[in-house]
């Protein structure tokens, strides 16, 4: 059976909801983050090679690229495909960026068929193509499939959060955050709403796009 869907504010709602009676510090924060950004995005080629753009750069950096290549019409595999390295790296990848949306725009995923895919399944077959690492995939997952239950424990943005609200010593590696948020299913995507909220409120800064 497919996982939860998000479709609307009402799901991530009911999910808060849910995180607080099992969590008293995401109660504590409800009150302040809500409402939460839906963040649901199309899905698709162009989300996918967006949040390549996205990796190891600040989220202005990201939406600047983005917004270049959007104007070039670099958003479909076919013009992917047909560009050359130059004329990739002239709207701001770099030169293992220009590989790897060139690996995506060739990879042939059936993004249709990824929506009714379990989301280990989805992430799976992601992570096969060059560039897309599990954080990508994850988010993928998240925003652009609406998959409740599906976390990113290797974003440091939700690290450093959870060392904040949960009083942590140091941020929680990337392992133990995993098994840390298993206490947070099935609403594990919520959670990482709250966290991400957490961080932009608590440093004024995006931890992610």
């Amino acid at each position: 059976m497919l996982e939860r869907v998000i479709k609307g504010d009402a799901c991530v709602a009911e999910g808060v909801v849910w995180l607080s009676g099992v969590e008293p510090r995401f109660a504590a924060l409800q009150d302040v983050l809500s409402p939460l950004p839906l963040r649901l995005r199309p899905d698709g080629f162009a989300a996918l090679l967006n949040a390549i753009v996205s990796q190891q750069v600040s989220v202005a950096s990201a939406a600047a690229i983005w917004g270049r290549m959007e104007v070039a019409g670099m958003t479909t595999p076919n013009a992917v495909a047909a560009a050359d390295q130059d004329a990739l790296k002239s709207l701001g990848l770099s030169r293992q960026k220009v590989k790897y949306a060139h690996a995506l725009a060739a990879a042939g995923i059936d993004y249709a068929k990824l929506r009714h895919l379990p989301a280990e399944d989805v992430i799976a077959q992601l992570i096969a193509v060059p560039g897309i690492g599990r954080w990508t995939a994850e988010v993928y997952a998240m925003f652009s499939l609406g998959r409740a239950d599906v976390f990113a424990p290797g974003d440091l943005a939700l690290q450093e959060a959870a060392k904040q609200v949960f009083d942590l010593p140091q941020r929680p590696s990337e392992k133990d955050f995993r098994l840390m948020a298993q206490a947070w299913s099935p609403w594990r995507s919520v959670a990482a709403r709250l966290l991400w909220a957490y961080y932009k409120h608590s440093t004024q800064r995006e931890g992610i796009r």
